[in-house]
C-alpha cells in the first residue's frame, strides 16, 4: 500500500470495463492538459508530457483524446481550468495518506474528498503534518526475467538509478531522482529496454505496519473509495503491504 499508484491497474488493463477505461483516459487527459500548460506541447523539451504520453499509448487511449488534451492545454481549446491539488490526510488507524489529484473546482473536490474519508475512518490533516513522511521518486517499470536481472540492474545503476527492487520474479522496479527519471528511462532505451512505465511518485521514508485485521480492511476500502473518485489521480500510504 505504501507505493499505491495506478500500475496495478495499467498492468491488468485489458480487463478494465469501458466505464473504468473512461475514467483512467479522463485522469490522463487531464494531467496531459496541466503539464502542457507548466512546460508547452512540444514533447522534446517537455519530459513530464514525455512520459505522459508515453503512459497513455500503454493503456490504448485514443490518440484523438491525447491530441484534444494537448490543444486544450496550449489554449487551442476552448475549456474549463484545470489545476492539481495534493491533499493530505490521515486514515484508519493513524496511516498517513497523500491524495493526488486534478480538478475544475478545488473546493468542490476537497469537500467531497472530505466526506469520502470521514466515511472511511478517515480524516484531512493539516498542511505539512503529513508529506514529511514522504519522499517524491522517479520510477520504472520494466519486464526482467530472471537470466536478465543482473544485467539490467547494472545498466540502471549505470544510467543513475538510486535503488533497484524486484517487485516480483518478471518486474523490476528503478528508482530515481525526481529530474532524473526522464534522463534514465531515455538511457535505458537507447539499450533497447521496453519501459512498461514511468512516472513520479510519493515515497513513504518509514513505512509501518497496521497489526489489526479490521483496520486493513477499512483502508482497502477507503483506498477502493478513493481511486473511484474522478478527480483522484494517485493515493500513496505510508503502511507496507
Amino acid at each position: 500500500m505504501s507505493g499505491h499508484n495506478k500500475w496495478s491497474q495499467i498492468k491488468h488493463q485489458k480487463a478494465l470495463t469501458d466505464a473504468k477505461k473512461g475514467k483512467i483516459f479522463g485522469k490522463m487527459a487531464r494531467l496531459i492538459t496541466i503539464a502542457v500548460r507548466a512546460k508547452g506541447k512540444d514533447p522534446q523539451v517537455n519530459p513530464t508530457l514525455r512520459t505522459l504520453i508515453d503512459k497513455a499509448r500503454s493503456i490504448n487511449m485514443p490518440l484523438e483524446n491525447v491530441e484534444r488534451a494537448i490543444a486544450k492545454g496550449a489554449g487551442e481549446l476552448e475549456g474549463v481550468q484545470i489545476e492539481e491539488f495534493l491533499m493530505e490526510a490521515y486514515g484508519p488507524a493513524g496511516s498517513a495518506l497523500l491524495i493526488e489529484g486534478a480538478t475544475d473546482n478545488r473546493n468542490r473536490s476537497i469537500s467531497e474528498l472530505k466526506f469520502l474519508l470521514s466515511e472511511h475512518n478517515g480524516k484531512p490533516a493539516n498542511p505539512g503534518s503529513v508529506l514529511y513522511l514522504f519522499e517524491r521518486q522517479g520510477l520504472i517499470i520494466i519486464k526482467a526475467s530472471p537470466a536478465q536481472k543482473d544485467e539490467l540492474e547494472l545498466l540502471a545503476i549505470d544510467a543513475g538509478a538510486q535503488d533497484i527492487k524486484l517487485a516480483d520474479e518478471e518486474t523490476l522496479e528503478i528508482y530515481t531522482k525526481p529530474d532524473e527519471l526522464d534522463k534514465i528511462k531515455k538511457a535505458l532505451e537507447e539499450k533497447n529496454i521496453k519501459i512498461e512505465d514511468a512516472s513520479l511518485l510519493w515515497l513513504a521514508k518509514s513505512p509501518i505496519a497496521l497489526a489489526e485485521a479490521k483496520d486493513k480492511e477499512r483502508l482497502e476500502k477507503l483506498f477502493e473509495a478513493l481511486d473511484e473518485h474522478d478527480d483522484v489521480n494517485e493515493v500513496y500510504s505510508n503502511i507496507n503491504d
